[in-house]
């Protein structure tokens, strides 16, 4: 493809023609796609960056004010899409596989149930013992799973209150249990 060609179709496709700019991802996806992976080192992951920097493109294609930079402009886009990635992407981590042949999952003892049923019933008295509004707050989130933003509607607070409740009734909580804590 000319110079001359590519320019065309880079101002068709600011004009809104999708089968310019498709034109265009035809044209430019190997290269992209390259760029991404290349910083990357994940098959799947560039295929989805190379897609997400073509819909970036596509939407601030009409800002490009001289086609003749097309290449590079998107190039730049690949570029800082990949880095965006990479830094946001959790680590991974290696194990072997034989570590998790060690772990089963092996039927808890009755000792082992009787004891968890027993530290359940010392927490549920810790929590009765608590007052209301302590309680109220340590059941609506460890037991019923509310968000704080629900808490705060439920509750009638800001959420920095709720989060204050949460860390005064987990404290009284603490104080209730202390016989339960190793020495």
């Amino acid at each position: 493809m000319n110079d001359q060609r590519l320019i065309q179709l880079i101002r068709e496709a600011q004009d809104g023609s999708r089968e310019a700019f498709g034109s265009l991802v035809e044209r430019f996806e190997p290269v992209v796609f390259a760029i991404v992976l290349r910083r990357l080192r994940n098959r799947s992951e560039a295929h989805e960056v190379t897609q997400e920097v073509f819909l970036q493109a596509m939407r601030k294609l009409p800002q490009l004010r001289e086609p003749e930079r097309f290449a590079g402009w998107l190039r730049q886009i690949a570029v800082r899409m990949s880095i965006n990635r990479a830094v946001r992407r959790p680590n991974e981590t290696v194990l072997n596989p034989q570590t998790f042949s060690t772990v089963e999952s092996a039927p808890a003892s009755p000792l082992e149930n009787l004891l968890q049923a027993e530290q359940a019933g010392r927490v549920r008295g810790g929590l009765e013992r608590l007052r209301e509004l302590d309680r109220r707050t340590l059941i609506a989130f460890y037991f019923e799973g509310h968000s704080l933003k629900q808490m705060s509607d439920e509750f009638d607070s800001p959420i920095g209150t709720i989060k204050r409740r949460l860390h005064t009734a987990r404290n009284r909580l603490r104080e209730e249990l202390s016989d339960l804590q190793p020495a």
